[in-house]
């Protein structure tokens, strides 16, 4: 420990979730973020630079170099066991996101080996520590429940992967390992109100089938009982409305936890006639509900959005764990070694009763690439994939991961491990390669970041292109890049994307890797090709697709501007078709293509095409979109004054505009050249747009 009496903390992991354990630490008073841990470097510095740390590339070098006194593990779930065994052998305190591990004797190595070594372990399983949920068991304890008789412990939130990928990471490679994500969070409730579960009953239901063979379940249900409490435990991973929630049954009340959103309500029993009992009944309802909403709407606001329920949950997993060991006192059950050894027990008990998965068939032939997707097992990327090898191409996909969508096709692809960040690696990659796909992106929040991470990534691979000899680059930038906020203007590929300096990074950063890009086709005769998909639908694509307007759910919208101007829709497979002619015509090497599809629909349009063929009302919001610029110009200054963050890209009026696509677009270009053509019938639009498209996933 530091002389401050601080403990210093490390992340080992710089993805997603990592940013919530690094901010609920910055806001713990015992415990001090001094390190990040990423095998990527890229993904190291950008982390390190966000919250002024120090970066490690390599598990080894920050513990050599004595530089934390605990980790916290946000790798992918299955490296977590020998990663904790290894920080606990060197006498640092750990904190594993959950699955801790992947079984219960995993997860009893690493408590034991914490116990011999005097140090720590503590589970991830952050949705205890919302305030909510310690305001319910002082309830219990209170006896205000009664006799708790039934539990209904519920995730209905939308999955997205399910039906829209990427499909090579961790969490879709197995079944079970949908169960090992999101049920130790359920559990992890159980467990601590009511004792180790014992599962009685699983069943499945709702299977979306994955491209290149196999299925995924979108419900789980298991039956189980907690001490004397039976409990019903609900995964719900279709396009359904949110609901993550704990109810309790008991004598004298009910409770309803929802712990998503850190909101308490209690039905209880009143003393009233039959005449005033019901409206008693639903005006303390009413109450309970103002008053939950109107305390959280002021936490988030006096924090600066810094206290949402989600960062709660976070905030109070570390205080907890920070506040036990520098007070030298036991850890709250609720994040001990214990618990998560019991909880990872019942969870095996589950997987058991998890139906298996088929054996993917072994490819006949091997792969011989000529072709290189980049970005391969995304949205637009599988499409293309899929596409080239019925043109007879053979591809390779790359990936930092081994495994893709393509078991269906893989004696026809094959996927390759290689960092974006590493050139000699991208050059090896492409040796006895004609065509190269760069369909990768980077979703950067500081401009640093996207020179680094996007326009980097963008000249290493075009330098490696160049370096293995290849015949075609094919870049997909974005019609994102070009201003769209004048309705009287018609874009084509001669239209300028002007000054970029106010529009949002993604754009700007896109936009300049084509300025590079094609700097280096005029000056060092890069076969370039340049694609900018627009906004792009249809089977393997999502319902909440965010080029639309900013979503609520699954069941509301907010549309980028009113609604009623016709958007630059794409089906994928037309959008697909459109980059694969891009190697096949010779004279499209130095050219642009927009790739917006015929004229269909507005966006109010879609959603009225999604109820007509899906029986689904959304609903739909739209207005001005000043007060979109107005708040995001206040949290401009709220970052970058009081919270002292640097580099964020600043708001403008019109880049808000061109969210909402005003201006039409001109696909004769595409047309002509490339021989391109979209589908122009409505009907057999909507229905590969939506029907197919399976949007709702059930």
């Amino acid at each position: 420990m530091t002389t401050s009496g601080e403990i210093r903390v490390g992340i080992i992991g710089a993805g997603y979730i990592s940013t919530w354990h690094a901010d609920a630490l910055r806001a713990t008073r015992s415990a001090r973020l001094v390190a990040v841990c990423d095998t990527s470097a890229s993904a190291a510095k950008g982390f390190s630079a966000s919250y002024g740390i120090e970066a490690f590339t390599s598990l080894d070098d920050m513990i050599a170099a004595g530089a934390v006194d605990a980790v916290h593990i946000c790798t992918p779930p299955h490296l977590h066991h020998g990663i904790a065994l290894q920080c606990i052998s060197a006498g640092l305190h750990v904190l594993v996101e959950k699955p801790v591990a992947m079984s219960g004797d995993e997860t009893a190595q690493i408590e034991a080996a914490a116990q011999a070594a005097n140090v720590r372990f503590a589970p991830g399983h952050n949705f205890l520590g919302i305030p909510a949920y310690a305001r319910l068991k002082r309830l219990i304890a209170d006896g205000k429940l009664g006799k708790i008789s039934t539990a209904d412990i519920t995730w209905a939130f939308p999955l997205g992967p399910l039906r829209a990928g990427p499909y090579g990471i961790w969490l879709m490679r197995e079944t079970k390992n949908l169960l090992l994500e999101l049920a130790p969070h359920l559990f992890a409730f159980a467990q601590d109100l009511f004792g180790p579960v014992e599962i009685l009953h699983l069943e499945t239901s709702k299977p979306v089938a994955l491209p290149g063979g196999g299925t995924r379940p979108q419900a789980i249900r298991l039956m189980a009982r907690a001490g004397e409490v039976d409990v019903n435990f609900t995964l719900s991973l279709v396009e359904t409305h949110d609901d993550r929630s704990v109810l309790l049954r008991g004598s004298s009340a009910m409770a309803r936890l929802d712990y998503a959103n850190d909101v308490l309500t209690i039905a209880a029993p009143n003393s009233s006639d039959l005449v005033l009992n019901p409206l008693r009944a639903e005006l303390c309802q009413s109450w309970q509900h103002l008053r939950e909403g109107t305390r959280n709407a002021l936490t988030q606001l006096t924090s600066l959005n810094q206290k949402s329920p989600y960062g709660l949950s976070f905030r109070g997993l570390c205080a907890e764990v920070y506040g036990a060991i520098a007070e030298s006192r036991p850890t709250d059950p609720r994040f001990s070694g214990a618990s998560a050894v019991a909880i990872m027990h019942s969870l095996d008990a589950a997987l058991a009763l998890m139906p298996a998965d088929p054996k993917p068939k072994k490819p006949r032939g091997k792969p011989k690439p000529d072709t290189i997707v980049i970005g391969g097992t995304g949205f637009i990327g599988r499409a293309l994939t899929r596409k080239l090898v019925e043109r007879g191409h053979d591809v390779r996909v790359l990936s930092r991961g081994s495994t893709g969508p393509f078991n269906d096709i893989a004696n026809h692809v094959e996927t390759y491990a290689a960092s974006l960040s590493d050139e000699v690696a991208l050059t090896e990659s492409m040796q006895g390669i004609k065509y190269v796909y760069n369909l990768a992106k980077s979703l950067d929040t500081t401009w640093e970041a996207a020179l680094e991470n996007d326009v980097g990534t963008a000249l290493r691979v075009a330098r490696a292109a160049q370096a293995a000899g290849v015949e075609r680059l094919v870049y997909t930038g974005t019609i994102a890049s070009y201003d769209m906020s004048d309705p009287g203007v018609t874009i084509t590929e001669d239209t300028a994307f002007g000054d970029m300096g106010d529009r949002n990074i993604y754009a700007r950063s896109k936009a300049e890797c084509e300025r590079r890009l094609m700097q280096m086709h005029r000056n060092e005769g890069l076969p370039l090709v340049i694609a900018r998909p627009a906004i792009v639908i249809g089977v393997g694509g999502p319902l909440q697709h965010w080029g639309i307007g900013r979503w609520h759910g699954a069941g509301a919208i907010r549309l980028w501007g009113r609604g009623h101007h016709v958007l630059p829709f794409a089906l994928i497979d037309d959008t697909a078709e459109a980059l694969v002619r891009m190697i096949e015509v010779a004279e499209a090497v130095g050219e642009s293509f927009n790739l917006a599809g015929e004229p269909m629909f507005s966006a109010r349009g879609y959603f009225d095409a999604i109820h007509e063929a899906l029986g689904a009302r959304i609903k739909v919001s739209s207005g001005p979109l000043w007060p979109f610029y107005a708040a995001d110009a206040v949290k401009f200054f709220l970052k970058t004054k009081a919270l002292r963050r640097k580099g964020l890209d600043r708001p403008s009026l019109k880049d808000w505009k061109s969210r909402a696509h005003f201006s039409r677009f001109d696909n004769t270009k595409a047309k002509q050249v490339l021989g391109w053509q979209p589908e122009p019938d409505m009907s057999r639009f909507v229905d590969k747009a939506i029907v197919q498209a399976n949007l709702l996933g059930f």
